[in-house]
């Protein structure tokens, strides 16, 4: 070990209590999906469905296929506009930042450890952080009393395993003292009932690679002042998201809502199973959104370094490509997130994440199982 490198402490014999967000029946998602085809109806003639133009058109400044789908996606979120950005959800953040121009000002974050893509932008942007613990009610009340700030950034889904704040009551807070907000909703949007601007935000910033669509394409949606200031700095031809591709986001779009309520299901019997002891050595088994909604698995013994690969051999996937992606369709067995293990370093060697993808509670069970059992020999 070098010299003054802290020890890690030990691994818990059990994980953290979590506060996973809440997720969407089954139900709810197919009215879910009937209500984006409405607004796509709305705004779309049947022909244009099957042809998407490219390039910067005059007036719109953008392809007028990639204008719909903007459309469909403010309507569909309740929202006064959207934009469609290229840079996946990272791009998506760093336009909307930078769009609210925050010119030295502060900016109210979390206390926790920040996403690493989210550190570099707020980094390149010379965003000058201030930390309050949003668990904290009255913290977070009395910071937010002062008039220090202009601006807060909040990530719906969770940064540390015992986050249990409401992101609608945090962002009611910062709206109540006249701060405006931008929210990360990667791995929240069509997974939670309801993302940021639904909940009150001035603008979410998602990918849509992560909703299945093409690859680097993200989305802006929220106040029109925001996403206009985002449309013109992206007035490069090179910038733009062109009409197919937009169109492709959109056909995916269509098949999200089920697909995560049917996930979430999974994910919720695989945890029970795992509790009951379906698996030895299973030591502790917790539902959370690091990044993405999945399982915890505190191991008995320190392999987690390990099981990755030996779970690859029986069909697993042993790393992710967008988090739900559209590449993802094999069960998910993988590290902590680097944002996660920050916070608890100790669960790096008992700790893995499990994320059923597109599999079945069986599928998952016994991928798990068979890799324990080769590692334990």
């Amino acid at each position: 070990m070098p010299h003054g490198t802290p020890p890690t402490p030990p691994a818990p014999a059990r994980l953290p209590v979590t506060h996973p967000l809440p997720t969407v029946p089954l139900d709810d998602a197919v009215r879910t999906q009937y209500r984006l085809l409405e607004c796509t109806a709305a705004h779309f003639e049947g022909p244009q469905l099957f042809a998407a133009d490219t390039g910067v058109v005059p007036g719109l400044g953008r392809p007028r296929t990639t204008a719909r789908v903007e459309a469909v996606l403010a309507q569909f979120l309740g929202a006064e506009d959207a934009a469609l950005v290229q840079g996946a959800g990272t791009g998506a953040i760093r336009a909307a930042l930078q769009a609210a121009d925050l010119a030295g000002a502060p900016l109210l974050i979390h206390r926790a450890p920040v996403y690493r893509t989210t550190a570099v932008t707020l980094r390149g942007l010379g965003a000058d952080t201030v930390e309050v613990d949003f668990n904290d009610t009255a913290a977070l009340e009395a910071a937010l009393a002062g008039g220090r700030f202009s601006w807060a950034y909040v990530q719906h889904s969770r940064q540390r395993l015992t986050d249990s704040y409401d992101p609608g009551a945090v962002l009611a807070a910062c709206a109540a003292a006249g701060v405006r907000t931008v929210v990360d909703d990667n791995y929240a949007v069509l997974r939670a009932p309801a993302c940021g601007v639904e909940l009150g935000a001035d603008v979410s910033c998602f990918s849509l690679f992560k909703l299945h669509g093409p690859e680097g394409v993200g989305a802006v949606v929220g106040a029109r002042d925001l996403v206009e200031r985002v449309r013109a700095d992206n007035y490069s031809g090179g910038g733009q998201v062109q009409g197919h591709q937009a169109l492709d986001a959109l056909r995916a779009l269509t098949h999200v809502p089920l697909m995560w309520a049917v996930q979430s299901r999974v994910g919720s019997e695989v945890a029970e199973r795992l509790a009951a002891g379906e698996v030895p050595g299973v030591a502790d088994v917790r539902l959370a959104n690091v990044q993405d909604r999945c399982l915890i698995v505190l191991l008995d013994r320190p392999v987690a370094r390990d099981l990755p690969a030996v779970a690859a051999r029986y069909g697993a996937a042993p790393y992710p490509v967008g988090s739900n992606s559209r590449y993802e369709i094999a069960p998910l067995f993988y590290r902590m997130s680097s944002s996660s293990l920050d916070d608890a370093p100790e669960l790096a060697d008992r700790a893995v994440r499990i994320n059923p993808m597109r599999a079945g509670a069986d599928l998952v069970i016994e991928i798990l199982r068979r890799s324990l059992h080769d590692l334990k020999g």
